[in-house]
């Protein structure tokens, strides 16, 4: 990685970087403060030297992606970060690689996620529950027009800009389909009735979770938390 700096993050009046075809290089970065840690790689606060515009940028160790063979879902992903353009959903403006990771160009969401903010207040005045559940209604209805379906709607994956507007992220799970899917993921506490039975969804599954945000948000707890994963899913059946 190149060396790090202190990047003190300025109001977004810059616009982010516009060269579809520009072959990106960790030199076009100055690399800042790390931001999160997940299974596969890190995310960092970047700033791109040219138009000095600030972003966050996700390493994936390919390494990773080859041990767990997750070539064709960081592909989805990408491609359908990509393709959304509505300001409740967190943009991808590009990506490159290198040797040994990938990097993916992300909005900064200065605030980062909700379930930090959710954790730290307990539970949300009504008023500001409401405001993110209709700015989430509106990112989930531009998404299914689209026939994209996220599949992993959770306060961690829900940030804040520095306005305190709320970005859908990490399409890790999503699907771009007409058609019914099969495949069970996501996080249980959040999982619809029909995939926690292993049935086929649609985009219906996103819409559920609407519910579960709006109860979380106000009491501060997922409405089917247990202490044992067993105990969640009996409450289903």
């Amino acid at each position: 990685m190149a060396t790090k700096i202190q990047i003190h993050p300025p109001k977004p009046t810059k616009q982010p970087p516009k060269t579809p075809s520009k072959q990106w290089s960790l030199q076009d970065f100055e690399i800042g403060k790390p931001l999160g840690k997940g299974k596969f790689g890190r995310v960092y606060l970047a700033r791109e030297i040219k138009s000095g515009f600030i972003v966050a940028l996700k390493v994936i160790f390919k390494e990773q992606i080859e041990k767990y063979r997750l070539h064709h879902q960081l592909r989805r992903e990408m491609e359908i970060q990509t393709s959304l353009r509505h300001p409740n959903v967190l943009r991808l403006y590009g990506w490159f690689h290198d040797e040994e990771r990938i990097y993916l160009i992300l909005e900064y969401a200065h605030r980062g996620e909700l379930y930090r903010e959710l954790r730290k207040t307990g539970r949300l005045p009504e008023k500001q529950a409401a405001t993110y559940i209709a700015s989430l209604t509106q990112a989930l209805a531009y998404c299914h027009e689209k026939h994209v379906i996220h599949r992993d709607i959770k306060p961690e994956n829900l940030l804040l800009d520095r306005e305190g507007h709320l970005k859908i992220a990490d399409f890790g799970w999503s699907v771009q389909s007409r058609s019914k899917r099969h495949t069970m993921c996501g996080t249980l506490d959040y999982l619809a009735p029909e995939m926690v039975e292993n049935k086929a969804h649609d985009y219906a599954v996103d819409n559920w979770t609407l519910g579960i945000l709006c109860y979380e948000f106000l009491y501060g707890v997922p409405p089917f938390e247990a202490e044992k994963q067993t105990d969640t899913f009996k409450s289903f059946l």
